[in-house]
């Protein structure tokens, strides 16, 4: 029999134990909301879950292992695209998804911890951009429909159209605290959309 444990994070509760996945899981993204990274621990996460902390600890066994499966389960969550038929309007609505969620009370906050995570931990890092390729893989339909349709050149990265359009909103979020509102939502994807018809994406 062997005596190895499985990573922290990677053990998927089934049956009625999923109630209390959900439960933990739900406490610690409403912890790291309201307190950030630093000053949390499983005995805090598994007291506003009401549920045991050996059962915390047993699953989990640490905030770093717990915040893994956090990012895993928002991936899992995450809200599908829009298709309204043209890259104008899908873009955008990509572009108010994500200006709604950084502005959100809750979602923005939790953001801030787990990108905090992320720089404490190479297992949390991943996840985080695991979290990360998921939406962008989610979207990349739009614009490779818009390729098929003549909006933008054959050969356009689809990725990189994506990525363009959120970059400008996660810099006003981290690092210049510029307003964030529907018109810098608009900007960033009429922007993408024009460097894509320039050329700008194509490989």
């Amino acid at each position: 029999m062997s005596d190895e444990r499985p990573e922290p994070g990677t053990v998927r509760p089934g049956g009625r134990t999923a109630k209390v996945r959900a439960a933990v899981l739900r406490a610690a993204g409403d912890a790291l909301a309201e307190q950030g990274w630093d000053t949390l621990d499983l005995a805090e996460i598994a007291r506003r879950a009401g549920v045991g902390k050996t059962t915390v600890y047993r699953r989990w066994g640490t905030m770093q292992g717990l915040t893994v499966d956090l990012l895993k389960e928002m991936a899992e969550e995450s809200l599908p695209r829009t298709e309204t038929g043209t890259l104008l309007g899908d873009l955008t609505a990509q572009a108010r998804l994500v200006l709604k969620t950084l502005r959100d009370a809750r979602q923005g906050p939790l953001l801030r911890a787990l990108v905090t995570a992320a720089d404490c931990d190479a297992a949390t890092a991943e996840a985080l951009r695991g979290f990360y390729r998921i939406r962008i893989a989610e979207w990349v339909p739009c614009v490779e429909a818009a390729i098929e349709r003549g909006e933008v050149p054959a050969g356009t990265d689809a990725a990189e159209v994506i990525r363009a359009v959120s970059a400008p909103l996660y810099y006003r979020f981290f690092a210049s605290g510029d307003p964030l509102d529907d018109d810098v939502a608009a900007r960033a994807a009429a922007a993408a959309i024009a460097a894509a018809r320039a050329g700008v994406f194509t490989v």
